[in-house]
């Protein structure tokens, strides 16, 4: 009689997987609260110690780890000396293994979790038995996954056996998950002992959904979510209404909640190719979704907009005027989703704005390995810039400059961003030199100079930038400092009666 081991924390199915084993005319080996509950509905089961001749100790950390078990998981049936050893140490075959394992990621998870609980809920003899049965899996049917279970019995009842590549295929997600379950345990543990930078990264995701295509339609791509999840995040993000994401809809989603997060007041950042086009803050979100929209009427066409407040009717009338891909806020008012979910196509997202947490490092993939970094994400006061000039700023230009200086962070450099206090009014994005950003967000922001003041996310290099910014308009400039020609830049800013601060930090987006 062929032997199966079931020993699940996660019951769902079991039983009547179980049910299915038994009629296929397999002998159930079972441990714990398994057992318990294949007992409760009547199926036949042996415990684990009258396999093993041993009982269970040390409050179940020791029940599994025995030869009685992990020889009948490992034995070679087509290896005559294999045979002989489980013979002559009365060694059973166990030919199926049911097992899923401590809840390690939801103890974890919650809020007031102690280190002593986390580590009682590290499996060891769960994924020991996993491994040594998806190792021989040209002899072992190894479930990890409930989803698994209809394949496994259909086959037993079609064949009265599982096929070898249906056994290879779920080793392969053992591998798998045990992988990612050590990831985890891993990742806790080096936050645990606050290492920062450990000699092997361990990360682990899980799928979320499989693209149409990536960048290109010839791209082929999935979009993957952190195992913990990330509560203010893209991949947390509800979708209401539309059709699917693509590749690039995520990315510049990404970059859109990133900026949104820099604002408090009510605010809507309109965005395109990961780069804003507009962002306008007001005293309600329908006077911040006009100003974004102002700021550049043409570039928002087939943009994204996030929203920091609940979308209105009046705002959602304003917003269905045009062309939009995605929608983001916290929630829509009743009249809003029913406006804005007459376009069949554009997506609807809300997202909890109340934990903007962002512990969370960046990792970027070059060829060969992988980049990580802290997020960008150093709280800054405007009552610790440097003023560097003769003329000090105005109260109402320094609100402009806080304004734009947290906007050009999530530019991609060399950035250089106009702004009054409460909205953009020319950006300049990702040029090889940095008065080139400076002409075209001041082309951008023509007849618009009014209260403007110029954010540059690094130093000015050479002083051109200064003089080309003050010949058409601009009164007020917030930069790092930091270059070594800083003199020539200030004395150009005095001599057109330019206010000038430093903050002191870079902020490089490339």
């Amino acid at each position: 009689m062929k032997r199966a081991l079931i020993s699940v924390s996660d019951k769902t199915g079991v039983i009547e997987f179980t049910k299915g084993l038994v009629q296929a005319g397999i002998e159930i080996v079972s441990t714990g609260g398994t057992k318990k509950a294949l007992d409760e509905a009547g199926i036949p089961t042996l415990s684990i110690d009258e396999v093993t001749g041993f009982p269970e100790m040390m409050d179940g950390r020791v029940k599994t780890l025995h030869p009685k078990i992990h020889g009948g998981l490992l034995g070679r049936r087509d290896v005559a000396s294999h045979l002989d050893a489980m013979k002559a140490h009365d060694i059973q075959p166990i030919d199926f293994v049911c097992v899923n394992l401590y809840p390690f990621k939801e103890t974890i998870l919650k809020p007031e979790v102690t280190e002593a609980d986390a580590i009682e809920n590290i499996d060891i003899g769960g994924p020991s038995m996993l491994r040594s049965a998806a190792k021989n899996f040209n002899a072992v049917t190894v479930v990890v996954d409930p989803k698994d279970y209809p394949r496994v019995l259909d086959e037993l009842k079609e064949q009265g056996e599982t096929s070898l590549a249906t056994r290879k295929r779920l080793a392969g997600k053992v591998f798998r998950h045990t992988a990612a379950y050590d990831a985890l345990i891993a990742e806790y543990l080096t936050q645990q002992a606050k290492e920062t930078e450990p000699e092997k990264l361990t990360l682990t995701y899980e799928l979320k959904q499989t693209l149409r295509y990536g960048e290109n339609s010839h791209q082929q791509a999935a979009f993957y979510q952190n195992a913990l999840p990330v509560p203010y995040s893209i991949a947390n993000a509800q979708q209401l209404h539309g059709k699917e994401l693509s590749y690039n809809n995520i990315k510049d989603a990404d970059a859109a909640i990133r900026i949104a997060r820099e604002f408090s007041e009510p605010t809507v950042v309109a965005l395109k190719h990961m780069n804003p086009c507009g962002i306008g803050r007001g005293k309600t979100i329908l006077e911040a979704y006009q100003f974004a929209y102002e700021a550049d009427p043409t570039s928002i066409f087939g943009g994204i907009l996030v929203a920091n407040r609940e979308v209105d009717l009046a705002t959602a009338e304003e917003m269905h005027k045009l062309f939009l891909e995605i929608i983001i806020a916290p929630s829509f008012s009743q009249q809003a989703f029913a406006v804005l979910s007459g376009k069949k196509n554009l997506r609807l997202m809300t997202l909890d704005f109340s934990d903007q947490t962002a512990g969370q490092q960046e990792i970027v993939s070059v060829l060969g390995g992988l980049l990580i970094q802290d997020q960008d994400v150093i709280e800054e006061d405007p009552e610790n810039w440097e003023v560097v000039t003769d003329r000090k700023p105005t109260a109402e230009e320094l609100a402009a400059l806080a304004f734009a200086w947290k906007a050009v962070k999530h530019v991609k450099s060399n950035a250089i961003v106009i702004a009054n206090a409460h909205q953009t009014v020319g950006v300049g994005a990702g040029q090889m030199n940095r008065v080139g950003s400076v002409k075209i967000a001041l082309e951008e922001a023509k007849g618009r100079m009014a209260g403007a003041v110029l954010a540059s996310d690094a130093y000015f290099p050479m002083n051109d930038s200064v003089e080309y910014a003050a010949q058409h308009g601009i009164k007020a400039i917030v930069q790092p400092g930091g270059s070594i020609r800083d003199k020539d830049s200030i004395e150009m800013a005095n001599k057109y009666g330019v206010a000038m601060v430093f903050t002191g930090v870079r902020h490089f987006r490339h």
